[in-house]
């Protein structure tokens, strides 16, 4: 799908569009930008293809982009997405800046950042689990990409870089980046992220909830491959409805009675659903609340 990439000094290259030992993928879709296939899980990959040699974000990029979040989004087949590069060194390098360039009205300037932010919103809303798995460049409109997605696991290689560089190029993050970026690391650590424009590495960005991991690059695929099984293993209404419930923590801007009526109402809605009502009937059968049952395995998942 890509060349190979030589590696540069002190980093590595790594295929995550390689399927996992022992599994296989079915292509669903492919576009200029892009290509879509889906495991024996459920799980879709959504990769940044480009034919170019790097993976940039366009106005006909995002257009594809929002066909594919609309077939993922209706596929019952697809219960979890990973978000990745089909490009070895890079996940994607920002905005088309030539495209950019040759806008010559404010209209055009709107319909980037106003549709960016749209297409960006349904990926963040899209009712089933996203988890990006960064290694590489993730910069611009990229991280703004990232940073809707439900989890970002990233590579702790000298070369895997977050950032989001338009102030030093007399623009801002137009899409979404201003928002999403302090409601995950704080006003503060975000303000110093886009007005110095900084490039920050995996090991820093972890603690601070820019990414969730920082993990070595030989990790990476098998660590999200099998997050994302396990998060799409439970009912997809469940997870639906559980995404919905944390979103609604910062939607409703700390509003915590707010925020509490939107998990009641949601957990009423799962407990009439009859796959719960299966599996609860399943584990009470099997000895749930019993102290043999909680010290074995169960439903529990350590890691």
């Amino acid at each position: 799908m890509q060349k190979q990439l030589e590696n540069t000094p002190g980093t590595s290259s790594i295929a995550l569009d390689e399927p996992a030992s022992g599994s296989t993928r079915q292509k669903l879709h492919q576009s200029e930008d892009f290509y879509v296939d889906l495991d024996e899980n459920g799980i879709a990959g959504l990769w940044f293809a480009g034919t170019k040699n790097a993976n940039v974000l366009g106005q006909s990029t995002l257009d594809q982009l929002k066909i594919i979040l609309d077939l993922l989004k209706k596929d019952t087949n697809v219960r979890g997405i990973l978000l990745a590069s089909a490009k070895k060194d890079h996940f994607v390098y920002g905005a088309d800046l030539h495209e950019i360039l040759g806008f010559k009205t404010f209209e055009q300037a709107h319909f980037l950042s106003s549709e960016g932010q749209k297409v960006f919103q349904e990926l963040a809303t899209l009712g089933k689990p996203v988890v990006a798995a960064l290694h590489g460049a993730c910069l611009g409109g990229g991280l703004e990409a990232a940073l809707a997605a439900t989890r970002r696991i990233a590579t702790d290689d000298a070369s895997t870089l977050l950032g989001l560089p338009e102030v030093r190029l007399g623009l801002i993050p137009g899409l979404g980046g201003t928002q999403r970026l302090p409601r995950l690391i704080g006003r503060g650590r975000a303000l110093e992220v886009i007005l110095g424009g900084m490039d920050v590495d995996a090991a820093t960005a972890e603690p601070w909830g820019y990414v969730d991991r920082a993990l070595p690059p030989d990790q990476l695929r098998r660590f999200v491959d099998k997050l994302a099984r396990r998060i799409a293993s439970a009912p997809v209404t469940a997870i639906a409805a559980a995404k919905r419930a944390v979103d609604a923590a910062g939607a409703a801007g700390g509003d915590f009675a707010t925020g509490l009526r939107v998990e009641d109402q949601l957990f009423r809605q799962t407990l009439a659903e009859p796959a719960a009502r299966k599996l609860l009937q399943t584990v009470i059968e099997a000895g749930a609340q019993t102290r043999e049952f909680e010290l074995g395995t169960g439903l529990r998942q350590t890691d």
